[in-house]
This record gives structure tokens, C-alpha cells and sequence, in this order.
């Protein structure tokens, strides 16, 4: 079976110190997984700060470039594509909502403008359309946020046309990178529980970038645990956080592992993502 996305072999390193300075140092140190054509599926990157998660989904995105190793798109270097047709088939979802969007700006601008460039609208019909179907997908309607700026929103809500936006391009895969970090506790789960929907539903992969090993236990297929940049545990998600065998790996787990998560990380906890449509928070 073909790979969606292959990342091969793949390192960034940056300088430290200064323009001048010739100290380099390894954000992410020859990562490799891929993600099959035909199965959708989470496949999540684990990680605290500074252990490379975020570099390695900027390269994923093709907003850095490795220092050596490939990410292919299809099988073709992501760095050839023309940067549309890129990200007609590979949209990203960001930690902070309110940071993704100009506070000055109305929010159905940015979803008519995405079904245009990306999403094949011709026409301002056909956008409304297009938006109206991907806000519904994610619990809202184009009625809602019509005319409506960023702050008259919650954060809840605003992450939600966050990922709507993505959905309008129709790609193939998405990148999450920490997208619930920013989001109330409360409402975390809603929109993880949308993820395992759109993967179920709509046969997207999902490359879903977090600190959160209770969500990532949740929602996932596969991950990588990673550690300084390197790649220290991999395989399926309930397997791997349910018994792990790196040092680090334990150490991430049980620093969760308070009397109310504890049960997250039973081998026998069902995964199921229920849907919640009608969830405007």
C-alpha cells in the first residue's frame, strides 16, 4: 500500500549563539514513520517542550526545511510542490486559536478565501457552500460566525473554525500541533472526540502533536514518544501507553498517573469517539 506522507531519515539542526555562531544544535535527529494512503488513522507525536514535536510537524508542513532526510507527499519531495497544491492536500491546526486569525478580520473571510484557493469554489455560491458544510462538520453553521470577528467567539468555538477552515480545503491530512493546549479542560475532549470523528467519517489522517498522554491514550492509532529530538518509543498507542519500555516513556506516564487518570491507561479502557455536533463552546 502507498504512504500519504513518509517522513524518512529526517533531522533539523539550528545555530545557537548568534548570526555568526557555528554552534549547531539538533532539534530532531533522524525521525522516520510514514502514513498509508488507504487507512486513515491518529497518529500522534508525544512529547514535552523542547523534545522536537513542533519542528518535526514545521517540516511536515514544509515550513522547515530538514537539515538532511526527506518528508515525500505521495511519494514526492514535499519541497517541489508548488506551495497551493501543497496545502490543498495538507492543512495545519495551531496551538492558539487566537493567534491563527487577524482580530481585525471577519472569520468567513478566512473560510471563502480557503474554499477558493484550496477547496476548488468558484465562486462565491460555491464557497458559502463549501463553509457552511465544514462548519456544520465541527458543531457550527456559516450562519453562526457570518460576519463575526474573532474575539465575539470563545476559545472553545474559535478552535473549531480553526479546524474548519482546514476541513473546507478538503485535504488529505491534517496537522495538529497542540491543538487543545489552549482550549478549556472541559471542552478538550469534544474536540479530540471530533478528530476520531473526522478520521471515522471523512477517512482523514490526522498527525496530532501533544504533551497529553490521556488524549493521545484516548484517540490515537499509532505514536512516537519523543525525547531530545530523538525518537525513544514507537508502535500502537493503547500498547505502547499502556506498558511502556523506555525510561522516559514510564516517566511521562506516571507523572499523569493521579487518582482521577489513572484508569486512562488500562489496557481494558474503551476507545470510542463519541461525536458531539451540536457542542458550539
Amino acid at each position: 500500500m502507498s504512504a500519504l506522507i513518509e517522513i524518512d531519515r529526517v533531522s533539523k539542526s539550528f545555530s545557537r549563539g548568534g548570526l555568526f555562531s557555528t554552534r549547531r544544535v539538533e532539534a530532531v535527529k533522524e525521525v522516520s514513520f510514514a502514513l498509508e494512503t488507504n487507512k486513515p488513522e491518529i497518529f500522534t507525536v508525544i512529547g514535552e517542550s523542547g523534545s522536537g514535536k513542533s519542528t518535526l510537524a514545521r517540516m511536515i508542513l514544509g515550513i522547515h526545511t530538514p537539515s538532511s532526510g526527506q518528508v515525500r507527499l505521495g511519494g514526492r519531495d514535499v519541497e517541489t510542490y508548488e506551495r497551493r497544491a501543497f496545502m490543498a492536500e495538507v492543512q495545519p491546526i495551531f496551538q492558539n486559536p487566537f493567534e491563527a486569525f487577524n482580530p481585525l478580520k471577519q472569520l468567513d473571510r478566512y473560510l471563502f478565501m480557503t474554499a477558493e484557493r484550496f477547496g476548488g469554489a468558484s465562486g462565491k455560491s460555491a464557497a458559502e457552500e463549501q463553509a457552511d458544510g465544514a462548519l456544520r462538520q465541527v458543531g457550527l453553521s456559516l450562519a453562526e460566525i457570518r460576519g463575526r470577528f474573532p474575539h465575539e467567539l470563545s476559545g472553545g468555538q474559535l478552535q473549531r473554525v480553526a479546524i474548519a477552515r482546514a476541513l473546507v480545503a478538503k485535504p488529505r491530512l491534517i496537522v495538529a500541533d497542540e491543538p487543545v493546549s489552549m482550549v478549556d479542560a472541559s471542552l478538550r475532549m469534544s474536540i479530540v472526540n471530533l478528530f476520531g470523528r473526522l478520521r471515522d467519517e471523512l477517512g482523514l489522517s490526522i498527525v496530532y502533536i501533544t504533551h497529553d498522554l490521556a488524549t493521545a491514550y484516548y484517540i490515537s492509532d499509532r505514536l512516537i514518544i519523543m525525547q531530545k529530538g530523538v525518537v525513544v518509543e514507537q508502535g500502537p498507542a493503547r500498547a505502547v501507553l499502556s506498558a511502556p519500555t523506555h525510561p522516559y516513556s514510564r516517566q511521562l506516564r506516571d507523572a499523569v498517573l493521579t487518582p482521577d487518570s489513572a484508569g486512562a491507561f488500562r489496557a481494558d479502557h474503551p476507545r470510542k469517539a463519541v461525536a458531539t455536533p451540536g457542542a458550539t463552546s
